[in-house]
């Protein structure tokens, strides 16, 4: 009979166990050469456990310590430790085996999900090209499954020592997710809005601070060099030596610096391997701290911790590592382990890719930077569009305002209009002013109108063909501050900028409480001030981009789905003209401390105009938030009256002579007139309503005006909760200190 050839991948057991029903344990227990016993304790089961007493018939501890909480006990002669309680703890000592990988270079690491042929690749990569000489695996896993065998089996042509360590006792926190689910990818997006899964203490974060140094005395005390990396990392092909840079580096210990790597697509029916993993993302600072030592020249007193090894200098070099990501956490698509937006090849990575592992891998797609020629400023088409219902009245100011400063097309769409709004639109297409399209979105779907909107308008001629573009809404009028106060001025100050977003400035009502039908420009002139916090909207921006394809389409504040293979080549300003940090590029739509700016251009933002137009606002319902109701709280978080600005107001004789012009059309005219009469006669019906009365009380009322030139005292929550929450003794208080705030507890829930 012939007998199979003995195996090549040894298994071993952590012998760790429970000490006491609330949950003490330790995870090894290991007798060295020199007869010690040396007892690895978890958290919470300190050295104050033990009692170090002298007793006969009880080890001696010989010395004990604490790391994080987790008691390292060393013992001296035959029997149980004895307990801080006077019982004793019966001991097994394991036999350490550090002959296993005496003077060989050894990679240690964590077995999550990979499968046994995603590790065979890895032992195969470094073995062949970093000169590891042996692989020491702790495989996390609650059953074995098989993994020794078939990785027996991969690596029967590799001159390599393999053992596999598994843990009768879980080693990850009680309470964490296995590493394996996607909401332990940290770059997934939407990760908020993931239902939590169950805990797995198997798979998850590791909780136990002593576990490399347990391994370090059962097996890697005559080691000539080891590295801590997972089985799903892998080094970097280019570079020095990592187990010879332990051996020469000062003190024998070097640092490994890892980051995240993605595929841009697996092949279908394909396993994920390392060779798959040729991007990263360009926006990302965070990474992963592993180590290197040797511990010939570091010393065994070094305590070999979690991501360092003890008393490590800051001078220690540092070596780069990858972590394969679809490996970390199988079975899932780029798209959900990382937006995808934020990816870009990396070329160290192609190189070993298509090298070292000889893979072939799916490459991103390549995509070309639109060239608009050498037009002037003056000369740029500029393609705004916008979402509009039941706002016929003020159409043709915006409209106006807009043409006098620059935007050459406009693209509206409407839905359920019934104040004439959308025959208005109908007509000035007719007259070549504007394109007009119906919404094609439907009540009850999953987007809001302006949404499906924007992604409409991506496909349309008159954007296609735009030199810059924006979204936008009626009530929001552009106020560029330099030059002659147009676009062309604007695009001449930015240069070879393709983006400038514009902060909002919110306005108040003004003390207007009247619908008159004149320019809202000219009425309304009170504001929040520059610098103003809370709330978070008032420095939400929109964004004036380049139409030349870095993004793939419109967003509500700002262009999405950056083509991230251009990302170097984006030069966006805020509106004082100064650079926008790269965290802005693919993500957000507020202004910050750091990043609000006014100097050259800001987004005159009038939400609320006066009170009885609010009133008709309230009925219409919202373009986005369509499910949120507008009143009081809507008004005290957008009508702010505390600073006063009429730098827009040197436009108004052009818009008003534009205006004149067109309403010189007699049926331009007649369209204007109809939406204006239907706007009044609304607010009359909704003034004979008694809920509609009493708010108009309220917001006309003393007590909201003076809100409204208070924001800046009032934390998040307030305007999260309400106006009702604030005291009338703070409200009606004249001496306030202007550094005065005033807030209180909130769920984190917005009344709308």
């Amino acid at each position: 009979m012939i007998q199979p050839p003995p195996s090549k991948v040894l298994t071993r057991a952590l012998n760790g166990r429970i000490i006491a029903p609330g949950g003490g344990h330790f995870i090894d227990c290991v007798q060295t050469a020199d007869g010690l016993v040396r007892l690895f304790c978890g958290p919470g089961t300190g050295a104050a456990t033990f009692d170090a007493g002298v007793r006969p018939g009880f080890a001696l501890i010989d010395a004990a310590s604490d790391i994080a909480h987790a008691g390292m006990i060393r013992l001296r002669g035959p029997g149980p430790a004895l307990l801080a309680g006077g019982t004793g703890l019966p001991l097994d000592p394991a036999r350490a085996e550090p002959e296993l990988f005496a003077g060989r270079t050894v990679l240690l690491g964590s077995r999550i999900a990979e499968t046994p042929r995603q590790v065979a690749q890895w032992l195969t990569y470094h073995a062949r090209h970093h000169g590891a000489e042996a692989a020491l695996i702790l495989d996390r896993t609650a059953e074995d499954a098989g993994f020794a065998a078939a990785l027996d089996e991969l690596t029967r042509d590799l001159a390599l020592r393999i053992v596999v360590l598994r843990s009768p006792l879980p080693l990850g926190r009680a309470d964490g997710i296995a590493q394996s689910d996607l909401q332990s990818a940290a770059d997934a997006p939407g990760l908020a809005r993931m239902t939590r899964p169950a805990p797995d203490p198997w798979l998850s974060d590791l909780a136990q601070p002593l576990i490399w140094e347990a391994l370090k005395w059962r097996f890697l005390s005559q080691a000539r060099a080891v590295l801590l990396l997972d089985c799903c990392d892998i080094l970097e092909h280019a570079g020095p030596n990592a187990f010879a840079l332990c051996t020469s580096a000062r003190g024998g210990v070097i640092s490994l610096h890892g980051r995240r790597s993605y595929p841009w697509r697996v092949k279908q029916g394909q396993e994920a391997s390392f060779g798959d993993h040729i991007c990263r993302q360009f926006d990302t600072s965070r990474g992963l701290s592993r180590w290197g030592v040797a511990p010939g020249k570091a010393g065994l007193d070094r305590v070999w911790r979690m991501i360092r090894v003890a008393e490590t200098g800051a001078s220690a070099p540092v070596l780069p590592f990858w972590r394969a990501m679809a490996l970390r956490v199988p079975g899932q698509p780029t798209s959900r382990l990382v937006p995808k937006s934020s990816l870009i090849e990396d070329e160290g990575l192609i190189a070993l890719a298509m090298g070292p592992l000889g893979h072939a891998p799916v490459r991103a797609p390549k995509t070309e930077i639109r060239d608009q020629g050498s037009k002037a400023p003056h000369e740029m088409r500029t393609a705004a569009v916008i979402c509009m219902k039941n706002e016929g009245p003020f159409l043709l100011e915006w409209i106006a305002y807009h043409r006098v400063i620059g935007v050459t097309d406009f693209l509206v769409y409407t839905n359920d209009c019934t104040d004439g709004t959308d025959a208005f639109l109908d007509l000035l297409q007719e007259k070549g002013l504007v394109q007009h399209r119906a919404n094609p979105w439907v009540p009850g779907g999953a987007q809001s109108p302006q949404y499906v909107a924007l992604a409409a308008a991506e496909s349309e001629a008159v954007v296609r063909g735009a030199d810059w573009a924006i979204g936008m809404d009626a009530d929001e009028f552009i106020n560029v501050k330099i030059g002659d106060g147009t676009l062309g001025a604007l695009y001449t100050a930015m240069g070879d900028a393709n983006l400038i977003s514009i902060t909002w400035r919110l306005f108040g009502d003004s003390g207007v409480t009247a619908y008159e039908d004149r320019p809202i420009i000219g009425q309304f002139d009170r504001c929040a001030p520059e610098v103003i916090r809370k709330p978070h909207q008032a420095w939400g921006f929109k964004t004036l981009f380049k139409n030349i394809n870095i993004f793939q389409k419109f967003g509500i504040h700002r262009p999405k789905g950056l083509q991230p293979e251009h990302w170097q080549q984006i030069r966006w300003l805020n509106g004082s003209g100064k650079p926008m940090p790269a965290s802005v590029l693919r993500n957000g739509w507020r202004s910050t401390i750091k990043t609000y700016g006014y100097d050259w251009v800001q987004l005159n933002h009038y939400a609320v105009r006066s009170a009885q137009t609010f009133l008709v606002k309230r009925d219409r319902g919202r373009a986005n938030h369509t499910a949120r109701d507008l009143g009081r709280n809507y008004w005290f978080r957008m009508s702010h009256n505390a600073d006063q600005d009429r730098s827009i107001l040197r436009m108004l004789p052009a818009l008003e002579a534009e205006m004149a012009r067109l309403l010189g059309d007699p049926q331009i005219r007649a369209a204007h007139d109809h939406c204006t009469g239907w706007h009044r006669a609304r607010i009359a019906e909704l003034m004979q309503r008694p809920d509609q009365t009493a708010l108009y009380d309220e917001l006309t009322g003393e007590r909201m005006r003076r809100l409204t030139r208070m924001q800046g005292n009032f934390g998040a929550a307030v305007f999260a909760l309400g106006p009702q929450v604030i005291p009338d003794a703070v409200a009606f208080d004249d001496n306030l200190p202007a550094d005065y705030i005033f807030t209180v507890e909130s769920d984190g829930q917005t009344n709308h």
